[in-house]
């Protein structure tokens, strides 16, 4: 781990990429500009006044007498804004692309966290960093923009056409603890979750390990998350007999994403679980 906290590292954006993902962004660059105009700009107003802008993709051919499956994606640190747009970085166009749309049906959720705010309390992540993976002793809460988060999910959650059962959970660097700290916090709100290049809290691991599917994935060599953060929250889920995979890049650094966005099965698995 660098010197410097997980923080410091998260709120990076200028990460080394390798050459072979340096090729498949200027390739897809252009596609991908267009097709993350298919997500709507949405503004949630919170309870207490406060906003959460968000993008949201609906279905070809949306039918609102059907039902859909729906995905919440949580970026990272790097997409933090108010610009509503940052957030589609990394992932949007993995919904967009053909064939998914057409074979995969689905509501697609990205919400935007501010660029003064975090995902998660960052006395948990200052707890992490220092080893503390068991930090049930730490006094954290939920963070404002993760609380305007569970607000937006349960908007989505009482629409007719959301299918509650198969509501799924995906999140990077940032988002990817954001999404662990989610599932603690809701545990019955999720059919899978997919946090890459992230980790959390072992000691809520039971809280949720036998509610959700997960398919967990980060980079060997991640100098701004430590592997060892995914390390231990798959030994925590496998020690509680939970349904969990888990795929490890060797020689790859904090840009697993892009890795794990090409797994041909990845999509086919999250819309196989349900609740």
């Amino acid at each position: 781990m660098m010197d410097n906290s997980i923080l410091a590292a998260m709120s990076e954006i200028n990460i080394t990429k390798s050459i072979w993902c340096t090729v498949f962004l200027c390739i897809f660059s252009i596609t991908d500009m267009h097709a993350n105009d298919n997500y709507l700009s949405r503004v949630l107003k919170g309870s207490q006044g406060e906003t959460l802008p968000y993008r949201i993709l609906y279905p070809v051919n949306f039918d609102p007498q059907q039902k859909y499956p729906v995905i919440l994606f949580l970026h990272g640190a790097g997409e933090r804004g108010s610009d509503n747009q940052k957030q589609l970085t990394h992932g949007a166009s993995l919904f967009t692309r053909p064939p998914i749309p057409e074979t995969f049906p689905a509501i697609v959720i990205f919400p935007q966290c501010p660029s003064e705010s975090w995902w998660i309390d960052t006395r948990l992540l200052n707890a992490l960093q220092s080893g503390n993976y068991t930090a049930q002793n730490t006094p954290y809460e939920i963070s404002p923009s993760l609380q305007l988060v569970a607000e937006l999910i349960k908007q989505k959650r009482a629409k007719p056409f959301t299918d509650t059962n198969r509501f799924y959970l995906m999140g990077l660097s940032m988002g990817a603890f954001g999404s662990f700290d989610l599932l603690y916090r809701y545990p019955d709100w999720f059919a899978a979750a997919v946090p890459i290049c992230g980790g959390g809290d072992v000691s809520k691991v039971p809280q949720y390990a036998h509610k959700v599917a997960f398919w967990l994935f980060h980079g060997e060599e991640d100098s701004v998350v430590p592997v060892e953060h995914s390390r231990n929250m798959v030994n925590a889920l496998r020690e509680m007999d939970a349904n969990v995979r888990y795929t490890e890049y060797p020689g790859v650094n904090h840009n697993s994403w892009d890795y794990a966005f090409e797994e041909d099965q990845l999509l086919k698995w999250v819309f196989e679980q349900s609740r």
